[in-house]
């Protein structure tokens, strides 16, 4: 039996941005890879964004990685669940039809990191993404995709990220944490019927909000304050 020691990773998790979004661009779509779920081995691959955190110590800007996709673009497929997100939009039928993910590359958005302690690990995980509906940011070029890095092993690298902390989403945090306490889904975080329902949110922003804000109940300001928050990401369809 041959044994070597384990090295401890060097990977640097991006900063927690303490509930503030910041920008952030997709400069890589990796290759699909095998992974063990609760339903099964499936086939994953993960979009790469580039942020406008500096990485001091290695004098290049931050990366972080999504979690994980199946190539689906089923209603109920994560994939197509944060296309939305960061389009702020559905994807038309012609999308729905065909759909190149490669047509990301250089796609801007606004996202929340936040930080996960697992153990004597942090991960780094996107607790909330929207379209950067204000100017994009553009890829440094510092960043080389894999499958070019591959071709030409002197490319600059960037370090691959530890693998997910868990198989479940990674917790909220900030306007996402506030648990609704009104209507039928009391009892349910803000950030979970984001995900979940956008019909839902959007009666709580504009039915219930109005109202709560007139009334001036104290029980009723977490959730006000967090749907304020919230109306700073939304579209004119999606609650993004």
């Amino acid at each position: 039996m041959k044994l070597s020691e384990k090295k401890q990773s060097n990977f640097t998790p991006h900063p927690d941005t303490d509930g503030s979004p910041i920008k952030a661009v997709i400069v890589d779509i990796t290759d699909l890879k095998k992974r063990m779920t609760d339903f099964g081995e499936k086939e994953e691959f993960r979009l790469v964004f580039e942020t406008e955190a500096f990485d001091a110590e290695n004098d290049r800007q931050f990366c972080i990685w999504s979690r994980g996709y199946t190539p689906s673009l089923n209603e109920k497929a994560a994939l197509r669940k944060d296309l939305k997100k960061m389009m702020g939009r559905e994807l038309t039928s012609a999308e729905l039809n065909e759909f190149d993910v490669e047509s990301m590359i250089g796609f801007g958005v606004k996202m929340i990191v936040q930080h996960e302690q697992v153990a004597d690990k942090t991960y780094a995980n996107i607790s909330f993404i929207a379209p950067d509906k204000e100017k994009a940011l553009k890829p440094s070029g510092s960043y080389t995709r894999i499958k070019d890095r591959e071709e030409k092993s002197d490319a600059p690298a960037v370090s691959k990220p530890e693998p997910a902390a868990s198989k479940t989403e990674p917790a909220a945090s900030g306007w996402a944490a506030v648990v609704i306490h009104v209507g039928k889904h009391k009892g349910k975080k803000l950030g979970a019927l984001v995900d979940e329902d956008d019909a839902a949110v959007k009666l709580l922003m504009s039915k219930w909000l109005p109202q709560a804000k007139a009334a001036k109940n104290l029980e009723d300001a977490g959730l006000i304050a967090a749907l304020d928050e919230l109306a700073e990401f939304v579209t004119d369809d999606i609650p993004y």
